[in-house]
């Protein structure tokens, strides 16, 4: 694939509350057709950032599930680094309403003139609703059930235009200027008069793609019908069933429930991730996520899935 038409998901931290020394806690970064979108921001996000040698300059968007620590911690951080690097354009957080209560005075105080805006826009997670689109994406959320107000993200690629087909541009001498129209369905009349339809020029791209993360959140089957059909599915699976009673008290999800997700939605792919600090071999939550979908991933730092 051409690498200003990737989709790709890049995996920043994926513990769960408790810092470990083996997991940082959760941060994503979409990477879609070279804009970066970030979810979560949790502590020494900004590091792995770095990390990952993904660029500071492309973030403009940034989605907080909920308001727990290790979810949000990162934000100021990441904002007041953003402005030592000189970023002039504006910054986009979207997440519960008490977000912008919370962290515009930490702002204000400790990130003095900033040379951009940070701007919030609160959404009711509650529902599922349409939060965010550009001509790359749009971003539905997911409500889920959590301890405090929670929501997943859907990510849905825009389709993309159809590759040209080279050796029928050079074949017709078509004009470069005349390519784009091409693209979007346009005829091309030759220099006898013929007319040839768009379609002898292009191939169709591949399907958009669909990315769907879910963290925190107990077993919650309304989930299912939103993440039908997604080419790959973030779920938490904190516990292992044997804890299965403390994953219902915490409002946590087991491996199994990630799993019995996955499947009832015909996911291509399952990665877990939000792992437990209990658990040193993560391998029993595989295993058990297998059982039921085996198309199961665990997820890791620095991982890099391709959507």
């Amino acid at each position: 694939m051409n690498r200003l038409e990737r989709f790709e998901v890049n995996i920043l931290g994926c513990g769960s509350a408790l810092p470990t020394t083996k997991h940082f806690l959760s941060s994503q970064v979409i990477n879609l057709r070279s804009k970066l979108y970030m979810i979560d921001c949790g502590e020494s996000t900004q590091l792995q950032f770095r990390a990952m040698k993904l660029n500071f300059q492309k973030l403009n968007h940034i989605f907080i599930s909920h308001l727990h620590g290790d979810h949000c911690f990162g934000l100021p951080g990441l904002v007041s680094t953003l402005g030592l690097l000189g970023r002039t354009a504006d910054i986009h957080i979207y997440a519960h309403a008490d977000a912008e209560k919370l962290f515009a005075p930490l702002f204000r105080y400790f990130c003095k003139e900033m040379p951009y805006k940070i701007l919030f826009h609160a959404f009711n997670p509650e529902k599922s609703e349409l939060i965010f689109e550009d001509k790359n994406v749009s971003v539905t959320t997911i409500p889920l059930k959590h301890r405090t107000p929670a929501a997943g993200f859907l990510f849905e690629e825009k389709p993309r235009s159809p590759h040209i087909i080279r050796e029928m541009i050079d074949f017709y001498h078509v004009p470069v200027s005349r390519i784009r129209a091409i693209k979007e369905g346009a005829p091309f009349v030759t220099g006898e008069g013929e007319t040839i339809p768009s379609a002898r020029f292009t191939r169709p791209a591949e399907p958009p793609g669909k990315y769907a993360y879910c963290s925190d959140t107990a077993y919650y089957e309304k989930i299912i019908p939103i993440v039908e059909g997604v080419n790959v599915l973030y779920h938490e699976a904190t516990f292992s069933s044997a804890d299965l009673a403390r994953a219902e008290a915490t409002f946590h999800s087991s491996a199994a429930q990630a799993a019995s997700v996955a499947k009832a939605a015909n996911a291509g792919r399952l990665v877990i991730g939000h792992f437990s600090a209990r658990y040193p071999d993560e391998q029993i939550l595989l295993r058990e996520a297998m059982e039921i979908f085996p198309h199961t991933q665990l997820a890791y730092e620095k991982m890099i899935l391709k959507v």
